[in-house]
């Protein structure tokens, strides 16, 4: 089972005092096949992030390549207002599933227990193949990037269980002291 809020435990604890209710978010659609017309993934991302009250302020797609998946985030990461970057899909094992490398490169601080959490969810879902995601998430510039797979079952399941519930905490997180930026 994918779906469902928090535990009324969880949404009552203290740290959601601090939560940001509305998060400007940008999705990039990690793709060399997709275009505006089938990016479901990108389109069921949006619309999720927007259902739940945040708003999506851009949303584009991009080669798999380093060079234009690496261009297309530092420009979502350098918009001013920007709270959040999601990027769908690019996350296997293949040898042209790059997303996690480029993220990675610009993280200033990682969030490991989101992959380690994700990939527990999916395998209650998906089993083993689970393991083939490198799903993860973290900080840069001041803003909350996340990287998902391009799986609608896995956005629905990431975002639902994992993402929706704390992304408010986090990009509130993000702006203090510049997110993982070293102090003088």
């Amino acid at each position: 089972m994918s779906g469902g809020a928090p535990s009324p435990r969880h949404a009552a604890h203290p740290h959601r005092k601090a939560s940001l209710e509305r998060v400007h978010c940008w999705v990039i659609t990690a793709s060399d096949t997709r275009s505006e017309v089938d990016d479901t993934g990108g389109a069921l991302l949006a619309a999720l992030l927007e259902e739940a009250g945040h708003e999506v302020v851009g949303r584009e797609i991009a080669r798999e390549t380093p060079a234009s998946l690496g261009a297309a985030l530092d420009a979502a990461l350098e918009r001013e207002g920007v709270g959040a970057v999601l990027i769908t899909g690019g996350t296997g094992v293949a040898p042209r599933d790059i997303t996690p490398d480029v993220v990675k490169e610009r993280l200033e601080r990682e969030i490991p227990g989101f992959g380690e959490l994700f990939r527990s969810l999916s395998y209650a879902e998906i089993g083993s193949a689970a393991l083939l995601s490198r799903a993860l998430a973290g900080l840069a510039r001041g803003r909350v990037v996340v990287a998902l797979p391009g799986s609608r079952g896995a956005i629905r399941l990431a975002l639902e269980r994992l993402v929706l519930p704390e992304i408010g905490h986090l990009a509130a997180e993000a702006v203090k002291r510049g997110a993982g930026a070293s102090e003088a």
